[in-house]
């Protein structure tokens, strides 16, 4: 039964048995087998593609039922000896990785020690379904379908530099020179972000011309340490240099983009106990001044296309 879900989810044979970590043949036999045992076919499939029959649609949904009944039954048994068990699968970008979630996970498995906690670091985001991942870390959008995002933490852009060109810089950021400044590449392009900074009816926009660009903020950080150049970059990258005064914070009464984390999941997970308790924990350990709302999940629906 699992096996079917997950063919069905993955529209193909082949990712879901990447999902399932078995064999393209096991998976094979095994809706064989269950379609034997039903007497009745559940899956067209040609060279192409498959699709599910009516009655193979009609199991689907009984058969998820089924499942999330056994798992909130298993959970419900484990938490009452105070037990939870698994495997747990999650995403994230590289630099929230390195930054919070990376540094606070030996907290989580030690509160969980029978759950076994997968990491996968990427800024190339995958769908939840095909690779069985139980949390993915999203930014401001989410691009699948019918998953529930659970907004974790609100960050803005500091703009900061290495202590000692503090005092090459002018007073107020229109008259930076964007010499100075290093940039972030937009995605898929060779030019960097621009920078918006606003004080009352004021607003300031700078493009960095400095001659460090990069796609990533790791990279951005240790430039900016190394006194390459001045850095627009999100705080949750930049405190830690922030607070060991490797860098200082430059305009701070000038307001920046705020950007919002996500916590995702899809509708199925949703509910575990496992899921739970890894996003609960991670709400634990994030300032509550950059925490949004927790008593509030969101809907992503898919962005229109362009």
């Amino acid at each position: 039964m699992t096996v079917f879900v997950r063919v069905a989810e993955c529209s193909s044979f082949s990712r879901a048995a990447e999902s399932l970590d078995l064999a393209n043949a096991t998976v094979t036999a095994c809706i064989r087998n269950l379609e034997q045992h039903l007497g009745v076919t559940l899956i067209h499939r040609d060279t192409r593609r498959l699709h599910l029959t009516e009655e193979g649609t009609t199991y689907l949904a009984r058969a998820r039922d089924v499942l999330r009944d056994v798992e909130e039954a298993e959970s419900e048994v484990r938490s009452r000896i105070g037990e939870m068990r698994g495997s747990l699968v999650i995403e994230t970008p590289i630099s929230f990785g390195h930054a919070l979630l990376c540094p606070a996970l030996p907290g989580f498995a030690a509160r969980h020690p029978n759950i076994s906690t997968a990491v996968t670091l990427t800024n190339q985001p995958h769908n939840l379904i095909e690779k069985a991942i139980d949390v993915a870390i999203r930014m401001d959008r989410v691009e699948d379908a019918d998953l529930i995002a659970r907004p974790i933490y609100e960050a803005c852009y500091v703009v900061c530099c290495k202590p000692d060109l503090v005092p090459s810089l002018p007073e107020h950021p229109r008259e930076l020179d964007p010499l100075q400044c290093l940039g972030v590449l937009a995605e898929e392009r060779r030019t960097s972000n621009a920078w918006i900074l606003e004080r009352g009816e004021e607003k300031v926009t700078l493009h960095p011309q400095g001659r460090l660009h990069f796609n990533s903020n790791d990279a951005l950080l240790l430039a900016a340490r190394q006194g390459a150049g001045v850095v627009h970059i999100l705080d949750i990258f930049a405190n830690r240099a922030l607070q060991h005064g490797e860098l200082v914070a430059v305009y701070p009464d000038w307001q920046t983009r705020r950007r919002t984390f996500y916590a995702v999941t899809t509708r199925a997970r949703n509910d575990s106990a496992k899921v739970r308790a890894f996003t609960d924990f991670l709400t634990e350990v994030i300032d509550s001044e950059r925490r949004p709302s927790l008593s509030r999940q969101v809907e992503v629906r898919p962005l229109s296309k362009r």
